[in-house]
């Protein structure tokens, strides 16, 4: 998990975007660790021959542009340090000769720097400023210290450190020297990285950077030298690399064990696991037609109550672009919004079972049920953090309730709304008794640095109560409809643990856009041709008066509706303010209907829902706006510009000390 923080300023931070740090438990290769190196620190970064020609044709408008370039440069040229080592300035004499866990840099001197150097700096000095000259001048003067201290190339660093032993049985091998060190050399405590505060947030996003960076180097940058082994004297001070963990130390060895197995093997290399190429996707050799509940049924279903829980802090786009990580393209919060349909979403610190827990209880409440009246506790979810109980089994003992027929997890993703609903009725059918369906997620902490996941999701959570209808009346949801699977590309189109991105949510748009448009168009069709329960003389689909799905991205559904027919003032999103919240975003989204007045009576809703794992769905129900409950609100909600008490740092999800450490502190 990759925890946000709230610091002393109430805003929300995400250090995962600049601390640069890797799961070294999930890379079994070297091929692996360099292919995330080439995406996250090498493919968005200039080189110094890139900037120089840029400083030289002209190319950047203003002070911010050739800062980023700086920061990214620089952050690439810690590529492997940054992710990989802590840096300790050591005393010759003291640097262990023999162990297999110190390592020591071997540099190529930097023969063409000064030239670059100069170029940068004669070009800060003679652009404007992009927005605050002092916010700037304090960033410039934290990166240029590094760039014009830097040395050596860096095109073509190695993963993998040579060993003291292998160092000294390299004459010719260059190596960081320094006179002397002072071990209380200055360097940003976590807090005052977490603490940044700058009115334009590309500025604080940068700021960071440089905070970070400056750190990376924790001695005199102006003294040092590199020098070959027989130069460094007992008393000189060298640059020892010691593993950042455990995980990192045994990436390496696997790393050199797979060196000696491939030179063993007549020069063949240790191959990372093959990726077995996908099958044919085939069709099913019938159709699956919809469920229509009234005829299919004895049993039928009434809802009773629909209560939410939304994240207790807001993340607006502001603060995404505070938090920009080194490996984004620029990109500002009106672009985020136009991209995405969203202006912010709701992040929470609590645990997901937590939120389920009291949108449960708010939705027994509102439908004067007891905990003894429910029969079984379904949870749809693709984001708990726990197993074993499951979800819906550690709701079942909270909410007292001694035994159930069923206490079930369901993983259907964004989907999971139809999915709960197909199966809460299914229950109702053996238990004739009511069943509490819960939708939760939270994805605040499984985001990292992915830069779309960190556009689209948020946390919140959703209850209704489904119960058997009285005798000889009709029920609420009329028609049920489930889906899986699909081409090997839409199946995975999201991914979550993705051990290619450091196990964060990943997304690949053009396979989910693939996915969401063969889904609507299939939803679409079939409703066409299905009748209306209530007149037959009509499709179903003409009699649907409010379509409410899954709040993907608006712009893509807007897009892909408007393709199947449908359009924009028979949708309602509530995307803008609450993201993607995946298998609790329908929910949420019908009560925030009627909370705004677009669902005042008894309303035919059609509400599809489509997403990771290629699953997809629907349910056509008739919601009163009577089972809405009111909104449950967190006692420390946060505002706008987050939550807590001035002056204080609350980390969510993790401890202080855990902290301290990830920033080497």
């Amino acid at each position: 998990m990759k925890p946000f923080v709230v610091n002393r300023h109430g805003r929300l931070v995400f250090p995962a975007n600049f601390l640069g740090e890797l799961d070294f438990s999930v890379l079994e290769t070297l091929d692996q660790f360099t292919a995330v190196i080439g995406r996250d620190f090498e493919a968005k970064a200039p080189t110094g021959t890139d900037i120089l020609g840029r400083v030289e044709s002209g190319a950047y408008p203003g002070r911010f542009e050739l800062l980023r370039d700086l920061g990214q440069n620089l952050f690439w040229v810690n590529r492997y340090a940054i992710t990989m080592f802590e840096k300790r300035p050591t005393r010759w004499r003291d640097v262990a000769r023999s162990r297999d866990d110190v390592f020591l840099p071997v540099l190529t001197p930097w023969e063409d720097g000064e030239r670059k150097v100069a170029a940068v700096e004669r070009a800060y000095r003679e652009l404007p400023a992009t927005w605050d000259a002092d916010a700037e001048d304090t960033v410039f003067g934290l990166l240029f210290d590094l760039f014009r201290n830097k040395l050596h190339h860096a095109t073509e660093l190695p993963a993998i450190k040579p060993t003291v032993a292998e160092f000294l049985g390299r004459p010719d091998a260059l190596t960081f020297v320094l006179p002397d060190h002072d071990p209380d050399y200055p360097v940003f405590r976590a807090e005052e990285i977490l603490d940044a505060d700058e009115k334009v947030p590309e500025l604080e996003a940068l700021m960071r950077w440089a905070m970070v960076l400056h750190n990376q180097y924790p001695w005199d940058r102006s003294r040092t030298e590199l020098r070959g082994p027989a130069d460094i004297g007992d008393d000189d001070f060298v640059v020892a690399f010691h593993p950042r963990n455990r995980d990192v130390m045994a990436f390496i060895d696997r790393v050199k064990s797979a060196r000696g197995a491939g030179e063993s093997a007549a020069g063949e290399s240790a191959a990372a696991p093959t990726r077995r190429e996908p099958v044919e996707a085939v069709a099913p050799a019938t159709p699956y037609p919809p469920v229509r509940v009234r005829e299919a049924f004895a049993i039928q279903p009434k809802l009773e109550a629909l209560a939410v829980v939304r994240g207790e802090h807001v993340c607006d786009n502001v603060d995404v672009i505070r938090n920009s990580s080194f490996s984004w393209s620029p990109m500002t919060a009106d672009e985020i919004a136009t991209k995405t349909g969203i202006e912010q979403r709701r992040y929470t610190s609590r645990e997901p079972e937590h939120l389920a827990l009291d949108a449960a209880r708010a939705a027994l409440a509102k439908s004067g049920r007891t905990p003894e009246d429910i029969g079984a506790v379904l949870v749809s979810t693709c984001s708990s953090n726990r197993l074993i109980p499951s979800m819906a089994c550690w709701l079942s003992g909270e909410l007292g309730l001694l035994q159930t027929h069923a206490s079930v997890d369901m993983v259907a993703a964004c989907a999971g709304l139809p999915y709960g609903l197909a199966e809460a009725i299914r229950q109702i059918q053996e238990i004739q008794r009511p069943v509490l369906l819960v939708c939760v997620e939270k994805f605040s902490d499984k985001i990292g640095s992915a830069r779309t996941s960190r556009m689209i999701f948020g946390d919140g959570a959703a209850a209704l109560i489904v119960a058997p209808a009285a005798a000889g009346t009709t029920g609420d949801v009329e028609v049920v409809q489930t889906y899986a699977s699909g081409p090997w590309s839409e199946v995975n189109s999201i991914i979550w643990p993705n051990p290619e991105f450091d196990n964060d949510l990943t997304v690949y748009g053009p396979e989910v856009k693939s996915l969401v448009q063969r889904y609507l168009a299939q939803m679409i069709d079939e409703l066409g041709a299905q009748s209306d329960p209530d007149d037959p003389g009509r499709t179903l689909l003409q009699s649907i008066e409010l379509i409410v799905p899954h709040q993907a991205n608006k712009t893509m559904i807007l897009n892909l509706a408007a393709k199947a027919g449908l359009s924009a003032d028979q949708l309602y999103f509530n995307i803008e303010t609450m993201g993607n919240v995946s298998a609790a975003s329908i929910p949420i989204a019908v009560h925030d209907a009627v909370r705004d007045g677009v669902i005042a009576r008894p309303t035919r809703v059609f509400t599809p829902g489509f997403g990771a794992g290629a699953v997809g769905g629907y349910a056509v129900m008739r919601i009163d706006p009577a089972i809405v409950a009111d909104e449950v609100v967190l006692d420390d909600i946060a505002g706008a510009a987050g939550s807590g008490p001035a002056g204080a740092s609350r980390v969510t999800g993790t401890t202080t000390d855990d902290v301290r450490v990830a920033f080497g502190g």
